[in-house]
């Protein structure tokens, strides 16, 4: 190309003047406020850990933590009740994030679940002073390597590793977009955003360190694997609709697309790319929430991360992802249906019975927990397998009440306490009933609801699901359902049964007085646990109006 001709370029393009061309983004902040006020007191928190003395960060970090999820929750009840959860319901942030009742609603319960799963983070009573200062889950200082002097040295000094605050507050941020993100690119970043503070909190314990940096270390690398299928998934979706748009490409996937990308009309509307793409990004999901064949980091993470970042973590990383995989099958792959709904039968279905059976084999509470909530994420999945209202709005159901009843589950765990911390192993919890019969009475009411008896929280929700199920042509996976949920009724009840009928050992664990925080946690649990399984009819009709996708 001639020198002039290079300048005649060079030239009309300065001249087109393209700063006028680039348009400038319109955000509504007022509908991305949840988002924005965790995220902005996460970064608060982290200039606490810069800048407030040693002594008043626990204080500080507390009080912001508390204030911000507070502040957050009153956001989304306000917008649910401006009506962005029904008739204002839209896409915002330029096309990135939906806000309507599903994600305001999932919003709302895993803000909840971050308040209730704070207080447990924040106990600081349950050890025995060290030093004359109180001590909470969490390692003192969680660079040193375990059993070294600089970690003795820290215990002696009285450190706190307070950064665990602004760390739930990073990941709760993350889980307030993943399950309204109406882009995949969006979806990928808010995956990215919830994971990696959730793999450093993993190996914060102070008791079993080892163990704790083993599950951290199992989580990251399992999880590293799994958003790189849904980041390679994403790229085969584009390839096929030439957009990360949720609603363009459920438009190339039913044909209703009118303007096609010339440079990718080779591509567009290849189902192979379709296929493989969609299930590479339902596989990322499915990770997430723990179904079978996707779930081997489950117990592991489970049994060796702090008990409060377990009950946090098994609560609200579910509500979020199983929000995420209900957009993305009801809104990008609605025309698919006939290919993932035979897929989805097979992971509910094995999901419930293999997270029902094993659990029957396993010798230690938190482990036994972790296969329950294997078992659940089966449940969960015949509500999103119905593919009609009635299903969302069941399973939305189901994630409220099941997180309430986790995070409650765990922080009785955390009271059942020997010389070396916790006392998970099953056979220290027999005649827990007859040494302290309020906290085994209150365990075994969060067992019977994750069994699903009636008049608890579990009942109303698998009822729900069940009935979506039945109703969406899933009646045989109803059958499974049941049968599954009578397995699992065994395990919990022969927790309950070694509690009561057994005789306490002499050198069995004590039961620790919690502060008014652990028990505020508890006493939530119950609450929901028995207000939603005698009248669970105002919410499920909140559920219900909540279970529209904004398309």
């Amino acid at each position: 190309m001639s020198a002039t001709a290079v300048h005649s370029l060079w030239t009309t393009a300065a001249g087109a003047d393209p700063i006028s061309k680039i348009p400038a983004p319109k955000i509504e902040y007022g509908q991305l406020s949840p988002t924005l006020i965790i995220l902005g007191a996460a970064l608060i928190g982290v200039l606490v850990e810069a800048f407030v003395p040693r002594k008043s960060r626990y204080y500080a970090q507390v009080f912001v933590s508390v204030v911000a999820l507070c502040a957050a929750f009153a956001a989304v009840v306000a917008l649910a009740a401006d009506g962005y959860g029904t008739t204002k319901a839209h896409i915002a942030a330029m096309g990135a994030i939906a806000v309507d009742g599903p994600s305001l609603f999932l919003q709302g319960v895993i803000l909840l679940s971050g308040l209730v799963g704070l207080f447990t983070f924040a106990e600081r009573r349950l050890d025995p002073e060290a030093h004359g200062n109180r001590v909470d889950s969490f390692a003192a200082q969680g660079a040193s390597v375990p059993g070294s002097d600089s970690e003795k040295a820290a215990v002696k000094a009285g450190f706190t590793t307070t950064e665990v605050f602004p760390l739930l507050l990073f990941a709760v941020s993350g889980m307030l977009v993943f399950p309204s993100a109406n882009d995949l690119l969006t979806l990928f970043v808010a995956l990215e955003v919830f994971s990696l503070p959730l793999y450093l909190l993993c190996a914060l314990a102070r008791r079993k360190r080892l163990l704790s940096q083993e599950a951290a270390v199992k989580y990251f690398l399992l999880g590293a694997f799994a958003s790189a299928f849904t980041l390679f998934g994403i790229a085969l979706l584009y390839g096929y609709a030439g957009s990360m748009s949720y609603a363009t490409i459920a438009q190339v996937v039913d044909g209703s697309i009118t303007n096609i990308n010339p440079a990718l009309a080779d591509t567009m509307g290849n189902d192979a790319l379709l296929l493989i793409g969609g299930a590479m990004i339902v596989m990322g999901l499915l990770f997430k929430v723990g179904a079978v064949p996707f779930h081997m980091w489950t117990p592991d993470v489970y049994q060796g991360a702090p008990t409060p970042v377990t009950g946090f973590m098994a609560a609200a990383t579910k509500v979020a992802a199983f929000g995420a995989l209900l957009r993305l099958l009801y809104v990008v792959l609605p025309g698919l249906r006939w290919d993932w709904r035979p897929v989805m039968w097979g992971v509910a279905i094995i999901t419930m019975l293999g997270g029902a059976i094993v659990a029957i084999t396993q010798t230690d509470i938190k482990r036994l927990l972790a296969y329950s909530s294997i078992a659940h994420a089966g449940f969960i999945l015949a509500g999103v397998i119905a593919t009609t209202r009635d299903g969302v709005s069941s399973v939305l159901f189901y994630l409220g009440a099941y997180s309430f009843v986790t995070i409650g589950a765990f922080a009785v765990v955390t009271l059942v306490r020997d010389a070396g911390g916790e006392a998970t192993h099953l056979s220290k919890w027999a005649g827990l009933g007859r040494r302290s019969p309020l906290v085994a009475a209150v365990f075994a009411v969060f067992l019977l609801s994750f069994a699903g008896i009636p008049l608890t929280a579990g009942f109303a929700g698998k009822f729900a699901v069940f009935k979506a199920a039945a109703a969406g042509g899933a009646a045989p996976l109803v059958v499974v359902g049941v049968l599954s949920s009578a397995i699992a009724a065994f395990f919990y009840i022969r927790v309950i049964v070694l509690m009561f009928f057994s005789e306490p050992r002499p050198d069995g664990p004590t039961v620790a007085v919690p502060s008014p925080l652990t028990m505020a946690t508890i006493g939530i649990g119950v609450a929901v646990t028995l207000v939603l399984g005698v009248a669970p009819q105002y919410f499920l009709d909140l559920a219900n109006q909540a279970g529209v996708f904004v398309r």
